[in-house]
């Protein structure tokens, strides 16, 4: 029964540490900005195609003025 007890506070201790990482990380603005992340994937895929797109057209040129 001892052991019970011992359990119940460890584990309160734990959920009281991520309660307070909680609130610190609210606090610290992580949770401001809820869908841009989700929307960067798809700009950052736009830049990198286009990225391919001018190192594909400038081999082309270089290979193309040899």
């Amino acid at each position: 029964m001892s052991v019970m007890i011992i359990l119940i506070i460890v584990s309160l201790f734990v959920a009281s540490g991520f309660l307070v990482a909680f609130i610190w990380a609210v606090k610290s603005g992580q949770f401001d900005d809820a869908s841009t992340p989700s929307y960067r994937m798809l700009w950052d895929d736009a830049t990198t195609q286009k990225k391919i797109n001018k190192q594909s057209s400038n081999h082309k040129q270089k290979s193309n003025g040899n």
